[in-house]
């Protein structure tokens, strides 16, 4: 049977072993000269979290000192990834232990919501098999609709092509005060498992950019202005540590049916 490192090099071709975003650093020596998820170059540039489609973004923390990056979907509901959300014996936190900021910036923030429910993928792999990805998501929903200039983003129910532009942003850990985003990434294609898909891309992105929106601008035009005609492909969920890193996302098809409320909430 083969191991998971050796099923990532294969499906990834040859890149080495996917890497929650949210993993503590390794000790020193063993630690990587490159951020997993970022390249040879790092191409994040800070973006103006007080405009579109940046408004969408928040952060997602918990009582234990977790923080993650989020995306706002429906006036009420926020996806960020499942892993964010694990206390330490890798169970996941109650919903009354998660808050969510919005226009976070360093130190500050224009409102918090509480987080009154939520709903993940599926178990969670602890074993972090490429199949077990496709359920890293989890979709919270707040105690009250969000502020006024925080516009919801439309969901993309079909992966980008290969070759689509893109962007991701968060709230990245080196940065972790600051929107930093890769405005300037593209899709690399799609990983079947049995599980489901899984959108490989090119956006430099590292720990602390877990949950975060992976954007595609909507064809034949915007979403009524709301947030200037992106809408969400994905959600990062895994970096691949390298000079060429290929990172994963989970489509946002995974995840559509319990932003609409078309299935029972599991919390």
């Amino acid at each position: 049977m083969k191991t998971y490192q050796e099923r990532a090099r294969a499906l990834l071709r040859g890149v080495p072993v996917a890497l929650p975003l949210l993993l503590a650093a390794l000790p020193a020596a063993a630690q990587n000269p490159l951020l997993p998820g970022i390249g040879a170059t790092d191409r994040r540039v800070v973006v103006d979290a007080t405009r579109a489609p940046w408004t969408s973004l928040v952060r997602v923390q918990s009582n234990l000192g977790a923080r993650c990056t989020g995306v706002l979907v429906a006036p009420r509901r926020v996806v960020t990834a499942a892993h964010c959300l694990l206390n330490r014996v890798q169970r996941f936190l109650p919903a009354s232990s998660l808050h969510v900021l919005f226009g976070y910036d360093r130190g500050e923030y224009r409102e918090h919501r509480a987080v009154a429910a939520l709903e993940t993928g599926g178990p969670y792999d602890r074993e972090r098999r490429l199949g077990g990805l496709v359920g890293d998501w989890a979709v919270l929903t707040l105690d009250g609709d969000a502020p006024d200039g925080a516009a919801p983003l439309p969901l993309a129910r079909v992966p980008p092509e290969p070759g689509t532009p893109l962007m991701l942003g968060g709230y990245s850990q080196d940065k972790a005060h600051i929107v930093t985003a890769d405005t300037g990434c593209a899709a690399r294609g799609i990983n079947a498992t049995d599980r489901g898909p899984l959108l490989i891309h090119d956006c430099d992105g590292t720990r602390g950019v877990s949950g975060a929106a992976l954007l595609v601008r909507m064809s034949g035009g915007g979403n009524g202005g709301t947030g200037e005609g992106w809408a969400v492909a994905g959600i990062a969920v895994a970096a691949v540590a390298g000079p060429d890193p290929r990172n994963i996302a989970v489509p946002a098809a995974a995840f559509v049916a319990a932003v609409e409320g078309n299935t029972p909430s599991l919390r």
